[in-house]
């Protein structure tokens, strides 16, 4: 699997430990020393990761040889990254319900974020290799994951305008409160804690399960649309922890401009909806089944979207997006604000 990459194994090998690393130090750090972070941490913290991520990909651009499953790795990079990271925006809007739904302390959010990352890293390993394996193996599989993608956009486009509190725990939490006992105040980022001799969990150990489960829940849509972008998993696996590196940080700086962002659910779903459509194109092109053109490829040109015309679409729509958002926002504010102070009189103009 390692082989099929535009990445050698050995490179292989140097990111998962420099990425590990890079973890392992922001755990420490923050587990020494739980904190609420300032603007200019987080704005520092968040520079450093774009900048890095865009030092990544301008190194692919101009150094990384093509590949049969990468023929432009540079810009096959940005496509992913840029749709990770948007999606990643819109998952905010759950960490934020999350954390109130659980009454975090601010200081022990950063905490639970960054441990809520290592385990949908870990998870969306595992999602990345299984996708690369049945995209080998079956390439009727781009069916499955155009038709998923076009029903995730639809469905998201119909959810677009409707009210962002309707989260739901899943099962799994459910089931962790029913059966195992739990104290109802936090014993500091502790998971585990001791009352009356008996061991017990905390409701960081429920939060942090909660982050982790829902972002796997988050990468059913996520990691079927960067396969619609990248066939590479080196690249998949890279715009990933790039995407999700940043995300701590983004929590903390744009929390508030998250109520703005008030189209940025339709610019999602047009993009899932597009990254679908493409998909299902690609496997028009490589067909194998037998009651598609009698399990031949269709050869034509049109069906084959490059990959410059996929970037410049992720790019437009998400400026659209916000452009469009932040307006209408300041609009409605302005507007709402004047009906609060009302019609100012003559004389108090002066």
């Amino acid at each position: 699997m390692l082989g099929d990459s535009v990445a050698s194994p050995t490179i292989w090998i140097i990111t998962v430990v420099v990425t590990v690393g890079v973890l392992l130090v922001d755990l420490l750090i923050i587990g020494r020393r739980p904190h609420e972070p300032s603007m200019k941490e987080v704005s520092t913290h968040l520079a450093f990761f774009i900048g890095l991520a865009v030092v990544f990909g301008l190194a692919l651009w101009f150094f990384a040889e093509p590949h049969e499953l990468s023929p432009a790795p540079g810009p096959e990079f940005f496509a992913g990254w840029l749709t990770e990271y948007s999606l990643s925006v819109d998952n905010l809007f759950i960490f934020l319900i999350i954390m109130s739904k659980f009454s975090v302390p601010r200081q022990y959010q950063q905490t639970a974020l960054m441990i809520g990352i290592v385990l949908a890293l870990i998870m969306r390993a595992v999602f990345i290799l299984v996708g690369a394996a049945a995209i080998n193996q079956f390439s009727w599989v781009f069916y499955v994951f155009g038709a998923f993608l076009i029903f995730t956009a639809f469905k998201l486009a119909k959810e677009g305008g409707e009210d962002e509190e309707e989260y739901e725990e899943n099962k799994l939490i459910k089931f962790v409160e029913k059966r195992f006992p739990a104290t109802k105040e936090y014993d500091g980022t502790k998971l585990f804690t001791k009352e009356n001799g008996k061991r017990l969990i905390t409701p960081m150990f429920l939060v942090i399960l909660t982050l982790g489960t829902t972002d796997l829940l988050f990468a059913l849509d996520s990691i079927p649309a960067i396969y619609g972008l990248t066939k590479d998993p080196y690249l998949v696996f890279t715009a990933n922890i790039f995407a999700l590196m940043g995300l701590r940080q983004l929590y903390f700086l744009i929390g508030g401009l998250l109520q703005r962002l008030i189209f940025l659910s339709y610019g999602l779903a047009f993009l899932l909806g597009f990254i679908g459509v493409k998909l299902v194109m690609h496997a028009l092109h490589e067909n194998q089944l037998p009651f598609i053109n009698g399990g031949e490829h269709i050869e034509a040109a049109w069906l084959e979207i490059p990959i410059w015309l996929s970037l410049a679409v992720i790019v437009g729509t998400l400026a659209v997006t916000t452009v469009a958002s932040l307006a209408v926002s300041r609009n409605r504010d302005q507007k709402e604000l004047a009906a609060e102070t009302g019609p100012r009189r003559d004389w108090e103009n002066g």
